[in-house]
């Protein structure tokens, strides 16, 4: 069963080697043994062991002639990479926070008992023996087998010492509850609500990791609606909360985005991509506005929720420099395909839409576009999306033939400083800019004779403009 892949054997052969020689006292527990028992896979493996894990780790590393080791010594734990696993290495031990710091204080234990007993949850419990002559032995002594079978989440002792020793386990019961749809046992919401307040404690980078993987779930409505019941949404993303009110008889656009983010999650794996779906509509309780022609309305909601997104990236430290510009431009650009399709649009606006934001963002904006109707008549919302399709299988036709984003003329600057015999400056710069643009509208083809008769027409009237000798 532990033996399913050639890497793993080789793994678990190396371990039970070392324990056999060294006199280790080796498990295998958590997250491994539970997907085992699940029937799932994982990339992680966690050993623990009653004595030096660190120079546990180091022996293994050398036996099994692995890349890349790391130690954490205040942590007492070492991961070993290989391959495609990654191998963490801890000492029994218990780790507790104390009552305002967010830096977990670390004691060591003589026994696995003791280990399983200060562990989040009793699926997380179960450990296998891989100890010279006992291993396979299984060791649960809080029933975790028994409580994976009826898919119920429970704590090893009580849940207000569990979430005390560690507030983030208050979001890990979320995320299991969401990832395996499992029921959290009621003694543990009752003493989240007495205990939420502790995850303030907790570093806003680990929070967000755990948030990140209900996002990441398959249905992360089912986590973020609890997370708004037990008031955890209020305290990490208040903004998105602001949706839950509602303008007369207006949609409540908390509702509507949940059910957005989990039709995409079908089709899209992107994490950032369904952190913009659920953030892509956070401009509307600032924008609302009630006109008596009109009734409420949420002019420009796109740009003032594109604008509020560097202040969520900072505020929950988020990597700004590789994700910040793809949300905002998801949010900015959300609304667009509705406007494409609901107006007669000139060829020319959908090829600048094309430069602007490029295919690979386009297919995101339409994908959400498409579960983002919000009428409520099946054929209205039929047709809608049969026109989203078709302006979008126009977007791609047109960016096959003319190649509009980050275009790349046939001539250089080189080329006009040549042809015209003037020297480096603005000019060149203006030149080329005109001819993108005249490309960009469907005026010009982008060939080397097409830009150099368009070139010789405009070249000397804008050099004449600029008062440039040549």
């Amino acid at each position: 069963m532990l033996f399913k892949k050639k890497i793993l054997k080789k793994i678990f052969k190396n371990l039970f080697f070392i324990s056999k020689k060294f006199n280790f006292q080796i498990y295998i527990i958590g997250g491994y043994v539970r997907n085992l028992l699940l029937n799932k896979s994982t990339k992680d493996i966690d050993i623990v062991t009653t004595g030096d894990s660190i120079k546990l780790a180091k022996i293994f590393f050398k036996l099994i002639k692995a890349k890349q080791i790391f130690f954490f010594k205040r942590y007492k734990t070492a991961i070993v990479k290989y391959k495609k696993y990654q191998i963490e290495f801890v000492s029994t031990r218990k780790e507790f926070y104390n009552i305002y710091n967010n830096k977990p204080y670390i004691k060591l234990l003589k026994n696995i008992k003791e280990d399983q007993k200060r562990r989040d949850f009793t699926i997380n419990t179960i450990a296998i023996n891989l100890s010279y002559k006992k291993i396979g032995e299984i060791i649960d002594p809080f029933n975790g087998i028994n409580d994976i079978k009826n898919k119920i989440i429970k704590t090893p002792i009580d849940p207000d010492k569990i979430f005390f020793d560690d507030p983030l386990r208050m979001l890990r019961a979320i995320r299991f509850h969401t990832i395996f749809n499992f029921k959290i046992d009621k003694k543990i919401i009752y003493s989240i609500l007495n205990n939420i307040n502790r995850i303030r404690i907790i570093a806003i980078e680990r929070i967000i990791l755990e948030f990140n993987k209900i996002l990441m779930a398959n249905k992360p409505s089912q986590g973020l609606i609890l997370m708004d019941k037990l008031g955890f949404l209020s305290i990490i993303l208040p903004e998105f909360v602001e949706l839950k009110k509602k303008i007369n008889n207006t949609k409540n656009c908390f509702k509507h985005t949940l059910k957005v983010l989990d039709k995409i999650c079908k089709f899209n794996k992107n994490l950032w991509f369904r952190w913009a779906t659920l953030l892509h509509d956070i401009g509307k309780p600032i924008s609302k506005k009630f006109y008596k022609n009109k009734g409420w309305t949420f002019y420009n909601h796109e740009i003032i929720g594109s604008n509020m997104i560097p202040y969520i990236f900072y505020k929950l430290k988020l990597p700004i420099k590789k994700n910040l510009k793809y949300i905002q431009t998801i949010i900015k650009y959300s609304n667009m395909p509705i406007i494409l399709i609901n107006k007669n649009i000139k060829i020319k606006t959908i090829r600048k839409f094309i430069n602007k934001v490029g295919i690979k963002i386009i297919k995101d904006i339409i994908l959400l576009s498409l579960y983002d109707i919000t009428t409520k008549f099946k054929k209205k919302k039929y047709k809608q999306q049969k026109k989203i399709i078709k302006l979008y299988n126009t977007i791609i036709k047109i960016e096959n033939e003319d190649k509009i984003y980050n275009i790349k003329l046939s001539i250089n600057g080189h080329d006009i400083i040549n042809y015209f015999k003037i020297k480096p400056s603005k000019i060149v710069g203006i030149i080329k800019n005109k001819i993108k643009y005249k490309i960009i509208k469907g005026e010009l083809k982008n060939k080397l004779n097409d830009i150099f008769k368009y070139m010789k027409k405009i070249g000397y009237k804008i050099i004449k403009k600029y008062n440039y000798e040549y």
